[in-house]
Parts: C-alpha cells; structure tokens; sequence
C-alpha cells in the first residue's frame, strides 16, 4: 500500500467510525526518513479530528478507539501515529 492508499484508508475508516466535523490525516513520513520501521516502507502520521463522539471520554480512551479502529495497519504499513483530537 501507498501513502496515498494509507491516507485514504485511515481517512475512510475514520469518517465512518467517527463522522468526524474535523478530519485532516498528516503524512510526516519524510521528516522520519531512516528511522526503523519506515525504512521497511510504514508511514509516520498525524490525524487531527474532531467528533461528537469523543465528547464524554478522556483523551486516552479516544486514542484507544483510533488505534483500535487501525490496530491492523500497525506497524507495517503505520509506523507512528500521532493523534491531535480538538473539540
């Protein structure tokens, strides 16, 4: 899979999981250049989101969703996920 590919699934499954107000999925995957697991091809990403669903949890318990949702990515085609959630 692609970086292009990768943004597209993490962006699909998000908006369904979610239907998020705010979603913009990051590839930060050239500032990592060199570092383990990307030189085998996973990408480095930054999803900023937004959702009524996340409301009435904790930060922790909505990253537990997120990485959850893309458990199955990790770590080959998802190196590293950072996750920025406005309300």
């Amino acid at each position: 899979m692609d970086a292009a590919e990768r943004i597209n699934t993490i962006n699909q499954r998000l908006q369904k999981a979610f239907t998020p107000t705010k979603l913009e999925v990051i590839d930060d995957s050239d500032k990592h250049k060199g570092h383990a697991g990307s030189r085998d091809g996973a990408g480095h990403y930054t999803v900023i989101i937004s959702a009524k669903a996340f409301e009435n949890k904790s930060r922790v318990a909505a990253h537990r969703e997120i990485y959850a949702l893309l458990d199955d990515m990790i770590p080959h085609e998802i190196h590293a996920l950072s996750i920025l959630i406005s309300l």
